[in-house]
């Protein structure tokens, strides 16, 4: 299977300001943060996805990103419970393709490294490689940090995994690159504001979350607003509020302002017990690296 192509998407413009995005410099958020806007604008990174959206949410950024999902890992549930907690709006989407490099400090070889240190969904990515050496792998709180560590900490026996942008800016040699068991391999951003995005010809697409009544065949009635559109993803998650109680997270191929599209969306208002439209947005059409 071919790569997508490069991103061309419409992204808002940033003449100034502040994009947030969870991690440390050289992490795959941040790659998505310098790729969320365009024009200049300065990306700052926070430790958890609470403090990304709480920033936004203060004025101290004037755009976020979060990872939602992964096209090997699936959801990514802490950011997706966000949207339906926090009054901001999805505003656009940026698709970062993520291709790991193994790094180490220079003058190290490969023969001489004994662990290996990342966030543990890039180890459970990279599983082939630590296995075919016997490396011991050590959970890290996200790529990049793992990187700054290993070049703070001047451990010869210890490489990390993280992006090649991670490897420049803490000044690591790359030993190997591309090694995920699988190079189908992308992380999908959403781009949060505080305020909804401007009209775009551009595709878009229209995420909300729902709940409803638990009466027999209710859902499917609700599902059922949206015949006829094209559904990309349709997800369930436990309420944190209502015990076995679920809300549905779905991301619709559409403007929310095109007739059909309105049409269904006021379907779903009408028989949820809750519902929130979280964007209508311009989707991302290709990847950035």
């Amino acid at each position: 299977m071919s790569d997508p192509a490069p991103a061309t998407a419409a992204v808002p413009v940033l003449t100034s300001g502040v994009v947030a995005f969870q991690g440390n410099p050289g992490s795959y958020g941040e790659i998505a943060a310098l790729n969320a806007v365009a024009g200049m604008a300065e990306t700052r990174g926070y430790p958890t996805f609470h403090e990304v959206a709480r920033a936004v949410e203060t004025g101290e950024a004037e755009y976020g990103v979060l990872p939602v999902e992964n096209s090997l890992m699936g959801a990514i549930h802490q950011s997706i419970d966000l949207l339906s907690e926090t009054d901001l709006h999805v505003v656009g989407e940026v698709v970062v393709r993520v291709s790991h490099c193994l790094m180490a400090l220079p003058g190290v070889e490969i023969s001489d490294i004994r662990r290996v240190a990342s966030q543990q969904p890039a180890l459970d990515q990279c599983t082939d490689l630590i296995r075919q050496h016997g490396w011991q792998p050590v959970a890290a709180h996200d790529t990049a940090g793992s990187a700054k560590n290993l070049a703070q900490s001047g451990e010869r026996d210890l490489a990390a995994i993280a992006s090649e942008r991670a490897a420049q800016l803490y000044g690591l040699n790359i030993l190997q690159r591309n090694i995920e068991d699988e190079p189908f391999n992308y992380t999908r951003f959403m781009i949060l504001a505080r305020h909804e995005p401007a009209p775009s010809d551009a595709p878009h697409k229209t995420s909300l979350v729902f709940a409803v009544r638990h009466t027999p065949g209710f859902l499917v009635e609700t599902l059922n607003e949206l015949r006829g559109l094209n559904l990309s993803r349709i997800e369930s998650r436990p309420r944190r509020d209502r015990a076995w109680s679920y809300l549905m997270y779905v991301d619709i191929e559409g403007d929310a302002r095109d007739p059909k599209v309105a049409q269904a969306l006021a379907g779903v208002l009408r028989k949820a017990s809750y519902a929130k439209i979280i964007g209508s947005y311009p989707s991302a059409q290709g990847t950035v690296n």
